[in-house]
């Protein structure tokens, strides 16, 4: 008979939903994966596992670390993404479902786990948990383990409670409601409609960050209470998400964390608007009930430390307290840029770089540079070298030593390193010099953008990185001596 418990449809939605997370992911490995942590990549994936014990990021790669076996396993995984996304893995047998859940888990693993910094946003953390529990969620013809649902939520509560937690303890402007009147100018990655959300009235900006609060510190308990209450909670929680997706580019966490919210909604109320038929319902095998039980009693054990970490007054952010990435710490945005700076990478064909030098900008995929370029949609997918130039910008380049790879690269003209920029200001070869500077952008008030149509102004703070050649003699040494040449 077809199953009436209120949780079959959740979960065939949310597996659906992570299935197509998965997707996402898989292609950003496919073309994002060999130019950034490759053979010859910026921070390349050979070097790092002859530095770092395999009991510190368990990863397949130790065993592999090549291009042919990094494209093999990104193909893998989108291959089983696919069949999870369409619901094809959940046709058949349970252990043939929880046998894909499990490869998708352990490939994406393997990539984070030697992603180093390219691979260090929360958002790969909260992938891999979810991708854990739903291995053990069942096929399409198990009557779903309630248990499992809850645990879900669980893991739902601590990525918004987090959230809301970090805010409140870091920077001020969280807790006068004013982060919003910096936030839309200064996120990594603004999108179309962010100069918009930047230019609504200051009473919009407030109440945006009242309403904040109330979804990430109040509604999060409600995701434990009865129904339709823990369904308004979590409509209120993909409604929130939803306002986020609209103002500015973040990755797929926002999808990931609706996806999330997902098993807290009721399936008897989803079922009057999707119809969708649960099929007949097969006794479980006893071993996977007692397994289900297991992972309860290991979740709870793991969720000590995260839960003290977030009563903590030195509460840690997207922190991870083991190798498997199973039941992490998270939280976003704990502090907020009041001003947006870009660094601004420029090359010549000169042999002597002077002041008459005419000096190419490199144009990057999503991040800033062209004040008359309109902030792309980009989200779901994920820029990482844009999101790590956002990061660059805040400090020094010798605080982040993939930058001098990446110099290297440009003045090679590195065919997989280029092919992660918007365009080629040299395509006739490699520049002489690579360069780069620090501006200051701000978005352009409706006048100015009437005017002049530009979406971006900025000021040039200052030179960022030296005027580097392959023939610098220095320069040429810290090549050699991180093993990039």
């Amino acid at each position: 008979m077809a199953d009436p418990s209120p949780y079959w449809l959740p979960r065939f939605l949310f597996q659906r939903g992570l299935g197509l997370i998965y997707v996402i992911a898989f292609l950003i490995a496919i073309n994002q994966f060999r130019p950034l942590l490759g053979e010859h990549g910026l921070l390349p994936v050979p070097i790092f596992v002859k530095q770092v014990p395999f009991r510190a990021t368990p990863s397949l790669f130790y065993l592999f670390p090549n291009d042919r076996a990094f494209a093999i396993a990104a193909w893998l995984g989108l291959a089983l993404a696919v069949l999870a996304f369409t619901g094809i893995s959940d046709r058949y047998t349970l252990w043939f479902s929880m046998l894909v859940w499990a490869a998708l888990w352990a490939i994406y693993l393997s990539f984070v786990n030697v992603g180093q910094t390219f691979y260090g946003f929360g958002w790969e953390s909260m992938l891999l948990e979810a991708g854990f529990l739903t291995i053990f969620l069942g096929s399409s013809h198990a009557a779903p383990r309630p248990i499992l649902m809850w645990l879900l939520r669980w893991m739902e509560f601590r990525v918004m409670f987090g959230a809301g937690l970090i805010k409140l303890r870091g920077d001020p402007c969280w807790r006068n409601l004013t982060c919003l009147d910096y936030h839309y100018e200064t996120q990594p990655m603004p999108n179309p409609l962010s100069w918009y959300f930047h230019w609504m009235p200051n009473w919009t900006h407030h109440g945006g960050v009242a309403f904040n609060h109330f979804v990430e510190l109040i509604v999060p308990f409600a995701y434990f209470l009865p129904q339709p209450i823990a369904t308004i909670a979590g409509g209120f929680t993909i409604l929130f998400q939803l306002l986020l997706i609209l103002s500015g580019n973040l990755s797929f966490l926002n999808w990931l964390t609706i996806v999330l919210a997902i098993p807290t909604l009721d399936g008897r109320i989803l079922s009057a608007i999707l119809p969708v038929q649960a099929p007949e319902v097969l006794t479980l095998p006893r071993a996977y009930e007692l397994g289900t039980v297991a992972l309860a009693l290991l979740i709870g054990i793991l969720s000590i430390q995260p839960a003290i970490n977030m009563l903590s007054s030195r509460q840690l952010m997207n922190f991870s307290y083991n190798p498997l990435q199973l039941v992490n710490t998270y939280g976003a945005f704990g502090s907020v840029t009041k001003t947006r700076y870009e660094v601004v990478v420029e090359g010549t064909d000169d042999a002597l770089p002077g002041a008459a030098t005419k000096w190419r900008e490199y144009e990057f995929k999503g991040k800033p540079t062209d004040p008359m370029q309109r902030p792309p949609q980009i989200a779901p997918y994920h820029l990482r070298l844009d999101w790590l130039m956002w990061f660059a910008a805040m400090g020094n380049y010798t605080e982040h030593p993939w930058f001098v790879n990446f110099t290297a690269k440009l003045l090679q003209g590195d065919r997989d390193v280029i092919g992660l920029l918007r365009s080629n200001p040299f395509p006739a070869g490699p520049p002489r010099y690579v360069r780069a500077r620090l501006y200051e952008y701000h978005f352009t008030t409706p006048q100015e953008r009437a005017q002049t149509k530009a979406w971006w102004k900025r000021t040039l703070v200052g030179p960022w990185f030296p005027e580097v050649s392959l023939d610098n003699a220095g320069f040429h040494k810290i090549l050699e001596q991180e093993g990039w040449l």
